[in-house]
């Protein structure tokens, strides 16, 4: 069983840059595949990025290719996403999302979705 706590979310201009956190418990958090998500009003939960545990490799949808960043500290059971010149397209609530499985490539997520789910946190990026 893995509990996730998301943190970082806010109010950002366009253009502007926040970090979100997650913070895992479970003593098996570096044999996760960790991923971060977002729901935008109305829309389904779309995957945004994962990165696996056996050498970090790291996938993101299109829309965030070059602007968002995962990353994770297995010493601190924390996955963070780095997020650079937001725009208001990316307002949503973001959730984090660990699975067992490994699969390259990011669309087994994608389509999928991952075990375990932290309730979200909210980011909205005005014009």
């Amino acid at each position: 069983q893995v509990q996730l706590v998301e943190s970082g979310g806010g109010l950002v201009q366009a253009g502007g840059s926040l970090r979100l956190s997650c913070a895992a418990s479970g003593r098996t958090f570096g044999s996760y595949a960790m991923g971060w998500f977002r729901q935008a009003p109305g829309k389904e939960r779309d995957f945004v990025a994962v990165i696996l545990w056996s050498g970090g490799s790291t996938y993101y949808a299109d829309p965030v290719k070059g602007r968002f960043t995962i990353s994770r500290d297995n010493a601190k059971n924390t996955v963070y996403l780095q997020m650079n010149s937001l725009k208001p397209e990316d307002t949503a609530v973001y959730y984090c999302g660990a699975d067992s499985i490994e699969s390259s490539g990011g669309s087994y997520y994608d389509r999928h979705g991952m075990q375990y789910w932290g309730k979200g946190t909210l980011v909205t990026v005005s014009s």
